[in-house]
């Protein structure tokens, strides 16, 4: 009897000692795939605060110095960088707007072409940008829409509202229909079920459509390129500027580029709890 219970405690302790090294070995590796995919952004954030004459050193042992940052305030970053603030928070919060009641209607109305309809819808995000560069630019030039934020508002609303209307066209057919009827057998009429009921229920799916489209547009270099020159200069754009002939100015090019990457950042952060579970809804079959 003795021996059974060694064996027993024995092996409790085996298997006690074989979870903590698959615990170890997933940490580990766990830190390491963390390590390569923030590297880079933690290079780029030392190098903003290195001096220009250390601006590529390997050692840690440096005086850090704000001049990289003092030197953006000059030029037309700062310009650049409300433009794309205005821009990206004004086309997501369009792109909410018209897409997220048009996903409703696509997942609650049943007609003969519906089908049909999102496959069109979706087809805006087929072709590669670049293939709609020569039409917009003539449209953009006959509506004296070139270097305006309205015009980069509109471009990034064709592109960002057909992912509102896929992605929360799927949260919309997951909710059960039955209590939206309970709520119109309570009075309750379509529109005010809708802003009541139906969507605080899929906030996670809201929270998630309007990350990535906040970063769609935000991190948007190439019609940004094309469509403006000055005035409605985005941030992207304005971060090559400072790849002159003469030479490039590292330490602008780091500090600028650790500034683009902090708002979006901070608008994960603040709803990345939506975020996850928005991200993960449907992964997991109850």
């Amino acid at each position: 009897m003795a021996n059974g219970n060694e064996s027993y405690g024995a092996s409790v302790k085996d298997l006690k000692l074989h979870r903590r090294r698959q615990r170890i070995w997933l940490y580990m590796t766990a830190g390491v795939l963390l390590f390569v995919v923030l590297f880079p952004f933690l290079w780029m954030f030392q190098m903003s605060f290195r001096p220009m004459e250390d601006i590529f050193g390997f050692s840690f042992n440096f005086k850090p110095t704000l001049e990289n940052y003092r030197a953006l305030r000059t030029g037309n970053f700062p310009r650049s960088f409300w433009n794309s603030v205005a821009a990206s928070i004004s086309s997501t919060l369009l792109s909410l707007i018209i897409g997220v009641p048009a996903a409703y209607s696509l997942s609650r109305a049943r007609f003969q072409m519906q089908n049909k309809i999102a496959l069109w819808i979706l087809s805006t995000r087929m072709a590669p940008p670049i293939a709609f560069t020569i039409p917009f630019f003539l449209a953009y030039r006959h509506l004296h829409l070139q270097d305006t934020i309205l015009g980069l508002v509109l471009i990034y609303l064709t592109f960002n509202l057909a992912l509102v209307i896929w992605m929360m066209q799927t949260y919309f057919d997951a909710i059960p229909q039955t209590l939206e009827e309970a709520a119109w057998v309570d009075g309750c009429s379509v529109w005010g079920t809708f802003l009541r009921i139906t969507l605080p229920l899929t906030a996670p799916g809201l929270a998630a459509t309007a990350v990535l489209c906040f970063i769609y547009s935000w991190n948007d270099f190439f019609f940004a390129l094309i469509l403006t020159r000055t005035k409605a200069m985005t941030a992207p754009v304005a971060i090559v500027n400072f790849m002159q002939y003469e030479g490039w100015e590292w330490g602008k090019i780091a500090a600028g580029g650790t500034l683009v990457m902090l708002p979006v950042v901070i608008f994960s952060f603040l709803v990345r709890h939506y975020l996850i579970r928005g991200l993960i809804a449907g992964s997991v079959k109850e």
